[in-house]
């Protein structure tokens, strides 16, 4: 390409993993957009990047080169790029990485080409053979239809479309192949709310009508009703001629959520997730930037959309510890959602029954304000929740079920009622050995057990998704016949339940048996229409979901989250059993709640059955406090990655050796990983931490950029850990 003579030049920011925008040229005639969408030249290639402001002059003319297009695509909005930076910083992350995430869908950039319908033509043909009035019918009684859709609702061939062109009786028109999304009706009637709804929605009504920002947690019991608060926030948002983002923490979840919406507002929201459609998230992604598309409910990648006119942020269960990513950029939805409502200057609402650590902290540091609904929707009593000692009351050997969990359930179908039972472990069994040497069938890329899925004949690893046969003979001793499955999964479960009670109807509920909201919504409908007596499942079943029927939920492992070393795992595992026990008894029935457990005298067994959830949190803040732990401190992971163990290890205790001296920070470790391999590659962690007023990016900066890392060896940064494998 020859030297740019262009007057004025821009820096483009590209998604690719670069840690700066590059400087363009500007061709005469093309006029600077900030954050418009542009093809350039970058070695051999052509890609679209973002103008991401005015060139410094750095680059000689000679060197410059040009900006090729300007895409017609609305620019990406100021507070989006403000937010795709700080995420960059926040996360050490290259910016490149970060847009990336807000351009996953390229095709999005350019406009989709119009369809060519057909409607009824001046001149009627002299021969009208039969298919031909099939045709001339479907144009007369139904929408305007292209040539294929008009064939096959004809039964005819495209052919006697094109005659019927031809002979003047059909004619070609020129319509968007995108119809605009079907606007939520704001001005819809809602339910009646309670009292303390009402104050709530009023509250969050002012909030949203000031258009500031502020951050409230809407505190309610499971069952107290707070989407229906929140959806008088959306209300006030879509009256304004706002769009409203709501994030969830997985859409599967949210069958009955999109149910209740649609029956609030007469429409509808549109869906950003992995399961749609690549042409469909093209077209939200195009109608969000449009500004067409007025409410949003997705997961956490639905957080850099590029919104025209964002005017409330929702996020729903926001203690839910899949908000926070742990591939490619690792970064915590909820945190970063705070972050876009204030670069867009709007109101966010953080909606759970059990608030993170974090959320409760700021809000006793007044950081964020709250709403509090502490009793049910229509007076319906909380559950009662029992600690049921299982060394007191051991389940038959082979069984898994105590006796006395197994005749409530009994009697509670027998009353017309339903159950669910809650076991977080996929599969059959998470285990399987060889009884003659006491081999482990383990996974030849991670160092994790496989887990039998008996249903799909397959042991299955969990981490990287290998999967294979259980062989006939032990890969160690070479003995025929001799695995065992150990430890219980739903699938063993579901088997026992058939086995002892074999009247009672049931279907098993995990991510791995139901695949995608479609599947998901049938199995809800058939249990709310009480075809189904027992719904057996994972954590996919523990929130959002309301069953008038449903009395008796039994907890089979309720100790299962609090085994290893992670700081948040009493925590965790409160919020997912609360939020189990939260669907027993919620409309005129009591409910109760068997959690069967080893350790009733646990801190967490004993907040559950005495309702204590202000206590409980009391305490786990008091033991961080101490010990200097989020949110009172911080921490960041570095994980050293790579194919040859020696490598990796050589590799982190350099990187621990290089370390500088700080006295508000410490480093730990390396140690290696409690997962120690993962899909091939070995890996070591170091954990800084830091008090809460520290530098700690700055810190790992300096630290960081002083250390060369020879590859294939990596080193991974996160920033607020969740997760400690």
């Amino acid at each position: 390409m020859p030297p740019s003579r262009a007057s004025s030049r821009v820096r483009v920011l590209l998604p690719l993993p670069l840690s700066e925008a590059y400087e363009y040229g500007l061709p005469a005639g093309m006029e600077m957009l900030a954050g418009g969408f542009v093809k350039v030249p970058i070695g051999p290639r052509v890609i679209t990047g973002v103008v991401w402001g005015a060139g410094t002059g750095a680059i000689t003319a000679e060197r410059l080169r040009d900006v090729l297009t300007l895409l017609d695509t609305p620019p990406m909005p100021k507070p989006l790029r403000e937010l795709i930076d700080w995420v960059a910083a926040y996360t050490l992350s290259p910016p490149g990485a970060v847009l990336r995430m807000a351009m996953s869908v390229p095709e999005a950039l350019s406009a989709a080409p119009e369809r060519i319908v057909f409607a009824r033509g001046e001149n009627t043909p002299n021969r009208l053979t039969a298919a031909r009035i099939r045709v001339l019918n479907c144009v007369d009684q139904g929408p305007l239809r292209t040539r294929s859709e008009l064939a096959r609702d004809a039964g005819v061939s495209p052919s006697v479309i094109s005659g019927l062109a031809e002979a003047g009786a059909l004619r070609a028109l020129t319509r968007p192949s995108e119809l605009p999304p079907e606007a939520p009706d704001w001005q819809r009637a809602g339910p009646k709310l309670s009292a303390a709804q009402a104050e709530a929605a009023a509250t969050l009504g002012k909030q949203v009508k000031r258009h500031r920002f502020c951050v409230t947690l809407l505190d309610g019991v499971t069952g107290a009703g707070k989407t229906e608060v929140y959806f008088e926030a959306i209300s006030n948002a879509l009256s304004a001629g706002m769009q409203v983002l709501v994030l969830v923490p997985e859409i599967a979840l949210g069958t009955q959520w999109l149910s209740r919406f649609t029956a609030r507002f007469d429409a509808a929201p549109e869906q950003w997730h992995s399961d749609l459609t690549r042409a469909h998230r093209r077209r939200v992604w195009r109608a969000v930037a449009i500004g067409t598309a007025k409410v949003v409910v997705g997961a956490r990648s639905a957080l850099f959309l590029p919104f025209a006119s964002l005017g409330l942020i929702v996020v729903d269960e926001e203690h839910d510890g899949s908000f926070k990513q742990e591939d490619g950029v690792k970064y915590h939805a909820r945190d970063m959602a705070v972050v876009r409502a204030r670069l867009e200057d709007i109101p966010i609402v953080l909606a759970s029954a059990t608030p993170s650590l974090e959320t409760v902290v700021n809000v006793d540091r007044g950081r964020y304000q709250t709403v509090r609904l502490p009793a049910r929707h229509g007076g319906a009593p909380p559950p009662r929740i029992d600690a049921l000692d299982m060394r007191q009351h051991p389940p038959e050997k082979g069984r898994w079920l105590s006796p006395i969990l197994g005749e409530s359930l009994v009697q509670t179908v027998e009353c017309g009622e339903q159950a669910l039972f809650f076991l977080n472990r996929r599969g059959y069994a998470p285990l399987t050995l060889c009884r003659a040497c006491g081999h482990r069938m383990g996974c030849p890329t991670c160092s994790a057990w496989l887990v039998e899925h008996r249903r799909i004949g397959f042991l299955l690893c969990h981490h990287c998704g290998y999967r294979t046969g259980l062989p006939d003979k032990c890969p160690s001793c070479g003995a025929n016949d001799k695995f065992v499955a150990c430890g219980p999964g739903i699938e063993r479960l579901a088997e026992e339940i058939a086995s002892t009670h074999p009247g009672i109807r049931f279907a098993v509920m995990a991510s791995d048996t139901l695949t995608g909201p479609t599947a998901i919504g049938e199995l809800f409908n058939r249990f709310g229409n009480r075809e189904i007596d027992l719904l057996i499942g994972t954590q996919i079943i523990a929130k959002g979901h309301h069953f008038p029927w449903l009395t008796l939920v039994g907890v089979i492992d309720a100790d299962l989250g609090l085994a290893g070393g992670d700081l948040r795992a009493a925590e965790r595992t409160y919020q997912l059993l609360h939020q189990v026990a939260g669907r027993a008894g919620r409309k005129d029935k009591p409910g109760r709640v068997v959690l069967q457990t080893f350790m009733p005298e646990h801190p967490v067994m004993r907040a559950l059955v005495e309702a204590d959830r202000d206590r409980f949190l009391a305490n786990e803040s008091a033991d961080r406090k101490t010990l200097g732990l989020p949110p009172f401190g911080r921490l960041a992971a570095l994980i050293v990655t790579g194919p040859a163990e020696s490598s990796v290890a050589a590799a982190a205790h350099d990187l621990r050796r290089s370390a500088p001296e700080a006295d508000d920070v410490a480093v730990i470790g390396p140690a290696p990983a409690p997962l120690h391999i993962l899909r091939g590659r070995y890996r070591y962690r170091l954990l800084v931490k830091s008090e809460r007023i520290a530098p700690l990016q700055k810190f790992l900066r300096g630290w960081l950029g002083n250390v060369q890392i020879r590859r294939p060896t990596q080193v991974q940064v996160d920033i607020d850990p969740y997760h400690f494998f």
